[in-house]
């Protein structure tokens, strides 16, 4: 495959977030607005000049709604991406590609969510249909839910103990991810655990949720809107802010799919989709693992972390236990990762809010600013039909 033609084309010129919580008060479709009004005056651009809008199948907020509430009087490209987190790269992928095309000018990615206060999506569904009542993803759900598999933690606790039997992973090993990102959660003032670092005697501590999985191992559920405005390179230059280029940007999917963290594969140990988004980004980039100066890598639950270690290169697989007890993804290590606290430790709103760390950082404008920091990689939603990203500073 040839260099993708939107490889280093497009630009993010804005990003925004609301704060984050646990009940924001105020509807979806208003955090929304808040967050794109935000990352639009970020960018020193008019609603009026937006042209493309893009969020998430499993955004409860309508694009001609967010559209008449910004006052956009006009859009040209307006897109929608599946799989929940899995999306979140791709909406920057989709924004890429309509304005390299010539879909569009100006697109906006956002997704706002009261997921604490509203919805939650942790929770399974009250009864699974008989597989002769149903069509799609509820076909597949009819195959796992009766059996207990019912919520992302009880399938992913499926590849994790898998992993962790092969590769002699430990409890301990998935606390110090949790333990790490919670380090940088508490210098962060917008994180949610501020202030509140974590021992690995408190991650033991906490109860089990799906072995082996435990509370600690699993990511937050937040009320929150984030936003980015993207355009063309040539645009960005004339822009105030500093911009961050989309050097490579794709999507992935594996075999043999039917849930998150699969189980219908020979190998389970490992994160296929993000095997395919890496080997995608590097392609188009020119780079390779040793060339970038931080990772955010979804983090819906701290296994998915050392998965992803694995799968993108960073290191070789059954490794990832031993490369985070060395200190590397900490303060000033090889590779810092989720500088931000994550998912784990700022919120989740889907993995966004990881995206618009990676803005700050290439800005240099971050709370735990790594030290110039030039090349970031986002990843995601693993174990689920996925997206990523590499950005690097304008």
């Amino acid at each position: 495959m040839s260099v993708a033609p939107i490889a280093g084309r497009a630009a993010i010129v804005g990003a925004a977030t609301t704060e984050f919580s646990k009940n924001s008060g105020r509807s979806e479709l208003r955090l929304a607005v808040e967050a794109i009004s935000a990352a639009l005056r970020d960018a020193g651009i008019e609603p009026a000049a937006v042209d493309g809008l893009n969020s998430f199948t499993m955004d409860n907020n309508e694009i001609t709604a967010v559209a008449r509430n910004l006052g956009v009087p006009r859009l040209t490209f307006f897109a929608q991406t599946p799989w929940g987190g899995g999306g979140g790269c791709g909406t920057l992928t989709h924004a890429a590609a309509a304005i390299t095309s010539g879909l569009a000018d100006v697109v906006v990615c956002f997704r706002a969510m009261n997921e604490r206060s509203q919805q939650r999506l942790g929770q399974p569904p009250a009864s699974s249909a008989s597989p002769a009542m149903v069509t799609g993803r509820a076909l597949d759900n009819a195959w796992s839910q009766p059996f207990g598999i019912s919520t992302a933690a009880s399938m992913m606790a499926l590849a994790a103990r898998r992993h962790m039997h092969e590769y002699g992973v430990t409890s301990e090993d998935l606390g110090r991810v949790t333990v790490q990102e919670r380090d940088y959660a508490a210098t962060n003032p917008n994180a949610w655990f501020h202030g509140r670092p974590l021992t690995l005697d408190e991650h033991q501590a906490s109860r089990m949720i799906a072995d082996p999985l435990r509370l600690l191992d699993c990511c937050q559920e937040s009320d929150g809107a984030v936003a980015f405005v993207v355009t063309s390179i040539e645009r960005a230059r004339d822009l105030p802010s500093t911009p961050v280029v989309i050097e490579a940007a794709t999507q992935g999917a594996g075999s043999n799919h039917v849930q998150m963290a699969t189980p219908y594969r020979e190998d389970i140990t490992g994160a296929e989709e993000i095997e395919n988004v890496g080997r995608v980004l590097w392609r188009q980039s020119g780079r390779t693992s040793a060339d970038v100066d931080l990772a955010i890598l979804y983090d819906h639950f701290s296994f998915a972390v050392l998965a992803q270690l694995e799968a993108l290169g960073f290191c070789q697989r059954g490794e990832a236990a031993e490369f985070v007890r060395s200190g590397a993804i900490g303060r000033g290590g090889q590779l810092p990762v989720n500088t931000n606290g994550g998912q784990l430790g700022e919120a989740y709103i889907h993995g966004f809010n990881g995206i618009a760390e990676a803005v700050r950082q290439l800005r240099r404008t971050a709370p735990n600013q790594v030290a110039d920091a030039s090349a970031a990689l986002v990843t995601s939603g693993s174990h689920v039909p996925t997206s990523g990203v590499l950005l690097a500073r304008g």
